[in-house]
């Protein structure tokens, strides 16, 4: 047996696993609690998971793409802060405390052009300077988490913004109605759609085009690539500016679905960046993988707010822990995921 069967094998076991602890979850919930599962799981608690697994899904899409071409963004946490803070900046500059919803689209265009120069620079300190990947990263966090609330203080007097607005939702016309899955399908965000759309597109060009492959050959192979003429680190630095623009609108997406900063804390962004690189481990580098691994987190993060809908009585601070977790099983299950053969490996070309 091939390693690739060996682990497509494992990762079926172990989801197979998941799903049979799901369903003893929910029958254990039925009879102790007695509470119905359609009152559990409804398309309200479906709508807020999806939109609670958008940025990672968006963050983890971006780092699997600088992964794969050989380098390692581990600032994709510190990306997302800097995307929600410049939307939110933005928004208030535009419309004061009443943005418009064109106003909302407008900041998410700026955050994500903004978070792509910051990322442009990350890539020539990575590539051209050879800076240490993990420590580069870590400054991105590091700068991020001091520099947002820094200047939120600044232009709002408050570490938060004042509350500004959120996006407005889409619906079809009688067919968010349908039973069971019509709210969560028809009534949704337009960024949950936009990111549903982002990551369908993102798998085809990973594996469907031919710059997609010169990705994966920079990071598995980087000198074959170089010999078939390609430059190898021009792919990387469009790799790493597009995981920087990822994340850039993965925190412009949290910040237009809550409609306000907050920087308190770890930030309003709290881990989503971390869970968003485990996301894409978790997928084994795949955008659709890493985007279904990301909705397992966000319907984690999302099961307290429900158990309480329905008037389950269990500690907030246990139910909050699920996420996390769930984000260790996945390490200790997925520990042996392969990494690409090049990655955290400057490449200089001989010629």
């Amino acid at each position: 047996m091939s390693v690739a069967d060996y682990t497509t094998q494992k990762r079926v076991q172990i989801g197979g696993l998941a799903v049979v602890a799901l369903i003893v979850l929910g029958a254990l919930l039925t009879v102790w609690f007695d509470v119905a599962l359609d009152r559990l799981f409804t398309g309200g608690y479906v709508n807020r998971s999806l939109q609670m697994a958008t940025p990672i899904a968006l963050a983890a899409v971006g780092g699997l793409y600088a992964e794969k071409s050989g380098v390692f963004n581990i600032g994709l946490e510190g990306f997302m802060i800097f995307g929600a803070f410049t939307s939110a900046a933005t928004m208030y500059l535009l419309g004061g405390t009443s943005p418009s919803q064109g106003h909302i689209w407008l900041a998410i265009v700026v955050a994500v052009i903004v978070t792509m120069l910051f990322a442009a620079l990350f890539a020539v300190l990575l590539i051209r300077y050879k800076a240490d990947q993990i420590v580069a990263g870590l400054a991105v966090w590091f700068i991020g988490l001091g520099f947002a609330p820094f200047l939120a203080a600044i232009l709002w007097g408050s570490r938060s913004s004042p509350g500004l607005a959120s996006i407005n939702y889409l619906a079809v016309p009688n067919l968010e109605e349908i039973p069971w899955f019509g709210s969560a399908l028809f009534t949704q965000s337009p960024l949950v759609l936009l990111t549903v759309l982002i990551v369908l597109v993102s798998w085809v060009l990973l594996y469907r085009t031919r710059y997609g492959y010169w990705i994966q050959a920079a990071g598995e192979n980087p000198e074959a690539l170089d010999t078939a003429g390609i430059d190898v680190n021009r792919v990387r630095y469009a790799a790493v500016i597009f995981s920087g623009a990822m994340a850039g609108l993965g925190g412009a997406v949290l910040l237009a679905h809550a409609g306000n900063f907050v920087g308190t804390g770890e930030t309003m962004v709290d881990g989503r960046g971390w869970i968003g690189i485990v996301a894409y481990l978790f997928g084994n580098y795949n955008p659709i993988g890493a985007a279904a691994a990301a909705l397992l987190f966000g319907g984690l993060d999302m099961l307290n707010y429900q158990l309480q809908m329905v008037g389950i009585e269990v500690s907030a601070r246990l139910v909050n822990l699920f996420p996390y977790i769930a984000v260790i099983v996945v390490l200790t299950a997925w520990g042996k995921t392969r990494v690409p053969s090049s990655v955290g490996e400057p490449y200089e070309s001989e010629e």
